[in-house]
């Protein structure tokens, strides 16, 4: 039997089924110019520039096109503060710019293939233990997924982490890091990881870098003492709570997004690269090793749950919450204090902390630690924090969704890079100009 409805009640039902799809997607492009508000905050964002793969017609010389630009995940600037590199996650590059003239410079492709076999050395292909689930052979043929991005030697070699090689549907094989020579803009060697590593960090002391392996809550240690990038090694893998058995279909896609344990995301050394901290995304805390004794002592909470990215500036552990969409602060000498104190002892501190938005994923904050900046991915914002007092004091419009952010060592720039969600937006990396008054 057949249902039949007037026009007007159809009309009604599409209006409605419109509305609901509108307001799920929430997806928008904001105009070069726009402005922070309120105009009266002591800082002032505007957008200056931006690049973006959805139109070639654009209504402002400053609106770029860039076909690099494709689900844009990561943002770093180079020490000197002359160029910043995007993640372009889905284009399988990093793109290399020019930060005075806001020009692509390069484009840095994470494909290989028979012609660049050399870059791994002397054919490796995993490291640890870890082993491939189905290809027996060829393994290192593939395109890599660029995801976080990590300075080491003083800015000489950029580390590209690959959230999984292409061939590897779920993300259950090793994986790989690029280490790029930021001199060149080409990538000197390839790396094996473990599975689906993501963030990446390396000690202020010059002697490590650390690769945090989202899919299966260990960490690999990677010595880097030499000048040489063929004499970087492995010299410790560290397990947080249980290490994860990695036995996924071949033919079913699992979401590793969601099927990640603790999902080990936040990570960096401390000032005097004697401890690690790492943020568990899923269940919360911060576990800290041990770097002169190569141990885990423990986790600390007592911030909101779901820690996605966590940095050190000036005395504090900055912590950004994802799904509380709190921003948070702690005095690094009373997280180590009680830490060390309570070795293997699990414990809760009073953090300090403010709302800024839902979703809330990569944040950054200036050379002088005086204001932290986040990007707000559910609403698409960019949030200004500041520190002193942990108070939101200016938000500006972003593109729909922002991920990943990034400021410029003068504090004059902040990069953010809007990746998309099924709903649609990303593609597309936006420049702000920041000013104090």
């Amino acid at each position: 039997m057949l249902l039949k409805l007037s026009a007007s009640v159809l009309l009604s039902l599409l209006s409605a089924l419109f509305v609901h799809t509108s307001t799920l997607a929430q997806v928008k492009r904001v105009k070069i110019g726009v402005a922070s508000e309120p105009a009266s905050a002591e800082v002032q964002m505007k957008l200056k520039a931006r690049f973006q793969h959805l139109t070639a017609n654009t209504a402002d010389p400053n609106d770029h096109f860039d076909e690099g630009i494709y689900s844009p995940k990561s943002a770093i600037f180079t020490p000197d503060g002359k160029k910043f590199y995007i993640n372009s996650l889905e284009g399988f590059s990093t793109l290399v710019y020019d930060a005075t003239t806001l020009k692509r410079t390069k484009i840095i492709s994470h494909t290989f293939n028979s012609s660049n076999q050399s870059l791994f050395l002397n054919g490796e292909t995993t490291a640890f233990d870890y082993a491939f689930k189905k290809r027996t052979k060829d393994q290192n043929y593939f395109q890599g997924k660029p995801v976080e991005s990590c300075l080491s030697h003083n800015g000489r070699y950029l580390w590209v982490t690959y959230y999984r090689r292409s061939y590897d549907m779920n993300a259950q094989d090793p994986s790989a890091v690029a280490i790029i020579d930021t001199q060149t803009d080409e990538i000197v060697r390839v790396m094996p990881t473990g599975p689906l590593p993501k963030m990446v960090a390396a000690s202020p002391d010059g002697r490590y870098v650390a690769v945090t392996h989202w899919g299966d809550n260990t960490v690999g240690l990677i010595d880097v003492s030499t000048a040489t990038p063929k004499d970087f090694k492995y010299v410790k893998h560290f397990v947080v709570g249980k290490r994860l058995s990695m036995d996924f279909s071949d033919t079913e896609k699992i979401d590793r997004d969601k099927e990640c344990g603790y999902c080990l995301r936040g990570t960096t050394f401390t000032p005097d690269s004697k401890y690690l901290l790492v943020g568990r995304m899923t269940t919360g805390g911060i576990a800290v090793f041990d770097m002169q004794h190569w141990t885990y002592i423990g986790l600390v909470t007592g911030m909101k749950g779901s820690v996605r990215h966590l940095i050190i500036r000036g005395s504090d552990v900055l912590v950004s919450t994802n799904s509380s969409g709190y921003v948070h602060k702690l005095p690094l000498k009373t997280l180590l204090d009680a830490k060390v104190a309570q070795t293997g002892k699990d414990i809760n501190l009073v953090w300090e902390g403010c709302f800024a938005g839902n979703g809330i994923r990569t944040i950054d904050s200036s050379p002088d630690a005086e204001y932290i900046f986040a990007a707000v991915n559910n609403e698409s914002k960019i949030a200004v924090i500041r520190t002193s007092d942990m108070s939101v004091i200016a938000s500006i419009a972003a593109d729909s969704f922002p991920v990943g952010l990034a400021v410029s060592p003068d504090s004059k720039l902040v990069v953010v890079t809007a990746q998309g969600k099924s709903a649609g937006g990303g593609n597309s990396v936006m420049v702000y100009a920041v000013e104090k008054k």
